[in-house]
């Protein structure tokens, strides 16, 4: 191995049932510096990570990995960990009800004659958090810290095992702009200053182009190039291209058909009182929706977007609604979701692995789920029925599985969102509320939403969409609406609606 490398896979093949998921896959990296690993949804990232990290132990997968110069042979996450490789995935492996210094050494605490000494492991805590540049005390219960902040007491837990190579799976999908803003700066603040090497997963390629000294691109499995950023390889056009085997010249596909003077949804002095937080979420929000009209709701994180979705589906538990919804001209009040689905509207859940899919069941469960008296007779579920359903999502949206009877949690994020989706149109909605459509996924599956999008409004039906990029919401909407601190701010015609007028009306 050359001593250029801190790095090296070889060879790297991982199979499951049924699919082969790295295919002889090499890849390296150069010590010090930030490597970033982009592809689809499914293109391997993520497993190739696990085998580095021993998620995947030796001897589940064929090839070599070199680490510093010698063979290793991972049988465990404990085993890379005491090598110094430290992964910090996209769901954080925090205890919420520890402190912040707790969680810093669980699982490597501090111990001397035979019991743990916490004044040193909050001195070390204290120490760790100054070199992330987080300002808190260490005593502070993860819970109350917001995601930008938890995701740097992993870095700091990463820092405490002395780590030499950091992997951070998608670290800006769930952050705000200055939350990823901060830690961009901090990977290469830990380059420049401590000498750390970073290998991130990332969709988000404007965030790639910022950051990398290099790039590999996966596509099915396989390495498809690497590219260096100092010698001008590195471009939006390029990477979409490698990624995805074709060029995408509009990001955004096409759309053209009139929309209706029909209002299928309206909104009248809307106000949403949280009845676990003891005030309100939303204050008297107006709004209405066309039919065959995409809306746009922009807003800053914990604007108040996703809580009017979650108030107009129906969460009786959690809030007391006053002001008016009309469907169709018909004024309506939901107390459960169930009502709201009979009644026409669907809600796909930014969150899909949490509230929007049943993991651990198959594709054509998931998407037969919310209408099952379709395909049920005398209260029982037709097999048949759901397989002919399900085959004929599948196919209509591009659900990229080897069978129907696969678990959704093994699919990719991409054809996961495809399946919540799918569940929902089978619901047969007038209105589709779709909250962060695209989170968490890459460019080809993003442009296949879109297109499905586009689809489902000149067929006649309405969307709602709630989104944090800005172009994806000035890219897909008809009209804007911007949310800030609870209520609406302006609504924007899509003619006139720019990022710095939706980032003022989102301040205001």
């Amino acid at each position: 191995m050359s001593d250029t490398y801190i790095l090296e896979m070889k060879n790297i093949t991982k199979e499951f049932p049924g699919v082969k998921a790295l295919d002889r896959v090499t890849f390296s990296v150069t010590r010090g510096e930030i490597h970033c690993l982009v592809g689809e949804n499914g293109a391997g990232k993520s497993t190739l990570m696990k085998v580095l990290s021993g998620v995947y132990p030796y001897g589940s997968y064929t090839g070599d990995i070199h680490f510093n110069g010698e063979v290793q042979q991972y049988r465990t996450i404990s085993d890379s960990e005491k090598a110094g490789i430290a992964i910090i995935y996209q769901e954080l492996a925090l205890v919420p009800e520890m402190s912040v210094y707790e969680n810093i050494f669980l699982g490597h605490e501090i111990v001397k004659n035979g019991t743990i000494d916490w004044n040193e492991t909050i001195q070390r805590s204290t120490e760790l958090l100054k070199r992330v540049g987080l300002k808190i005390n260490p005593g502070t219960l993860v819970k109350e810290l917001g995601v930008g902040k938890q995701q740097l007491v992993e870095i700091a837990k990463a820092l405490s095992r002395d780590v030499k190579v950091l992997i951070l799976d998608e670290p800006t999908a769930a952050l705000n702009e200055d939350d990823c803003d901060n830690l961009l700066q901090l990977i290469q603040n830990l380059k420049h200053e401590q000498g750390v090497t970073s290998i991130m997963i990332s969709h988000k390629l404007k965030e790639v182009i910022r950051i990398a000294d290099t790039v590999t691109v996966l596509r099915d499995g396989q390495t498809i190039c690497t590219l260096d950023a100092a010698s001008g390889e590195v471009s939006e056009n390029i990477l979409i291209k490698h990624m995805v085997g074709r060029e995408i010249n509009n990001v955004f596909p096409p759309r053209d058909h009139e929309i209706s003077d029909e209002i299928v949804l309206e909104v009248r002095d809307w106000s949403a009182f949280n009845v676990q937080k003891g005030k309100n979420d939303l204050t008297d929000v107006s709004f209405n929706v066309k039919k065959g009209e995409i809306i746009g709701f922009a807003g800053l994180m914990g604007s108040g977007r996703t809580e009017l979705a979650r108030s107009i589906f129906g969460n009786p538990d959690k809030y007391r609604i006053t002001g008016e919804m009309l469907i169709n001209k018909v004024p309506k009040r939901f107390n459960h979701p169930g009502k709201a689905i009979e009644a026409g509207i669907a809600y796909v859940s930014e969150d899909r692995k949490k509230n929007g899919l049943i993991l651990i069941q198959d594709i054509k469960q998931n998407i037969t789920v919310a209408n099952l008296q379709e395909i049920s007779r005398r209260s029982i579920v037709d097999d048949n029925s759901e397989v002919k359903v399900a085959t004929e999502y599948r196919e209509a949206i591009n659900i990229k599985t080897p069978s129907l009877e696969q678990q959704v949690l093994k699919l990719s994020g991409g054809n996961q969102q495809k399946v919540q989706i799918a569940k929902w149109l089978f619901a047969k909605p007038h209105v589709l509320i779709l909250d962060e459509p695209t989170r968490g996924i890459d460019v080809g599956a993003k442009y296949e939403i879109y297109t499905i999008m586009n689809k489902l409004v000149e067929e006649g039906m309405s969307i709602i969409m709630i989104s944090s990029e800005l172009p994806e919401v000035l890219g897909m909407s008809d009209r804007v609406y911007v949310v800030s601190e609870g209520r609406i701010t302006g609504e924007l015609p899509i003619e006139e609606a720019t990022q710095e007028k939706i980032m003022q009306l989102a301040t205001n």
